[in-house]
């Protein structure tokens, strides 16, 4: 095990660190529950507030709203910008059936690491950089928002405005599999292809319409037909519906598509290939719907080189990083798509996202906090 003061000092408090998690994990909140995000926001605030922050809850009245802190450094040098969120997609509810508990050297529970324990790595590390006085080269800003899980709707903007201040971001979601960070991320696309069509009666007059589930089977075959899978350009039209009865010629079909893509000049041709579609049908209109939610989190020279600044740093804790890209997105997509150096995935090692078996791997909280601890002291 390794010997250094800041992994020594939050190894000290993972019992508390554990406890203040279990709290967090039953105080249930998902995405569209405000009366339950705005309770954790209140605490979460409170939280920073006793960290030595100047904390505000940012009102969101479409949704749950959000917890800025702000805490001090130097001010002739741009902030740090680290972000976490606190909705997890479990109903109101869950932890009936998977309450929070201990086992074989992991905790267990709804939200524990998508990503309740992100939370609690933030004030671990917050608390250490505090004990010094804030000797951050820099000043700190802790985001967490509200609805990261359903695409981030009301937070893109702010998250956005307060990066472009800022001279790096810190996301702190899951990482890697092997705990890598993740210094790239396909930007994700949702469109909705309708087609109107018009109604005939099949056996006696099959001529006089024009099927839209047909135009449609045309239009998939043109949208699968743009997949680069070597150029990590992928398309899945997922679902199909239309038609009412087997004897009508269907009036309207519907196709809901996933895109995906690692450079934003692709996901730029992707949306414009799907918004030129044209009919292959005479007598068929196609409406398409929908835009990239999360734009590409390109790996740029400033990401690789913010990389290699903070492996150096790992391996003084004697934490040896790795770094990989992802196909799914997060709110790191929106600060690196502006041109700020992003680094995602330094959140707790576990497994589980999304599922029964969610889980952290309890050691990994006080080093994972010790780490970001380390960063704001040196980054």
């Amino acid at each position: 095990m390794h010997d250094h003061p800041i992994l020594n000092h939050l190894r000290s408090r993972r019992p508390a660190m554990i406890a203040e998690l279990k709290r967090l994990v039953e105080h249930e909140s998902p995405s569209h529950d405000k009366p339950a995000l705005d309770a954790l926001a209140e605490l979460l605030a409170g939280r920073l507030s006793e960290l030595g922050g100047a904390a505000q809850v940012v009102a969101n009245p479409g949704g749950g709203n959000h917890v800025l802190g702000r805490f001090p450094g130097p001010e002739e040098n741009r902030p740090a910008l680290i972000l976490t969120h606190f909705d997890t997609v479990w109903p109101a509810g869950t932890l009936a059936r998977m309450p929070a508990r201990e086992q074989a050297g992991r905790l267990f529970g709804p939200g524990v690491y998508d990503m309740k324990a992100s939370l609690v790595m933030l004030f671990g590390a917050l608390e250490y950089c505090g004990r010094l006085g804030f000797k951050s080269p820099r000043p700190v800003t802790a985001l967490a928002t509200s609805d990261e899980e359903i695409g981030s709707p009301s937070s893109r903007s702010l998250i956005e405005a307060l990066a472009r201040d800022c001279a790096y971001v810190l996301v702190l979601e899951p990482p890697l599999a092997d705990g890598g960070l993740k210094t790239a991320r396909k930007g994700v696309g949702r469109f909705t292809i309708e087609i109107e069509g018009k109604a005939a009666h099949s056996g006696v007059a099959p001529g006089s319409g024009a099927s839209a589930i047909l135009e449609l089977a045309h239009q998939i075959m043109k949208i699968h037909a743009l997949n680069d899978v070597k150029a990590g350009t992928t398309l899945n039209v997922g679902v199909v519906h239309g038609g009412t009865v087997s004897n009508v010629v269907a009036a309207r079909a519907v196709a809901q598509v996933d895109v995906r893509a690692t450079m934003l000049d692709s996901a730029a041709r992707i949306d414009q290939a799907l918004r030129s579609l044209k009919p292959a049908i005479s007598g068929t209109r196609i409406k398409v719907k929908g835009r990239f939610s999360r734009p590409p989190m390109e790996r740029t020279p400033a990401i690789a080189g913010l990389f290699d600044r903070a492996r150096l740093i790992g391996r003084g804790l004697g934490i040896e990083l790795t770094e990989g890209s992802t196909g799914g997105g997060s709110d790191g997509n929106f600060t690196a798509a502006i041109g700020i150096p992003t680094l995602d995935g330094l959140g707790v090692k576990g497994g589980g996202a999304h599922a029964d078996d969610e889980h952290i791997q309890i050691d990994s909280l006080p080093e994972r906090a010790a780490l970001l601890a380390a960063l704001l002291l040196n980054l």
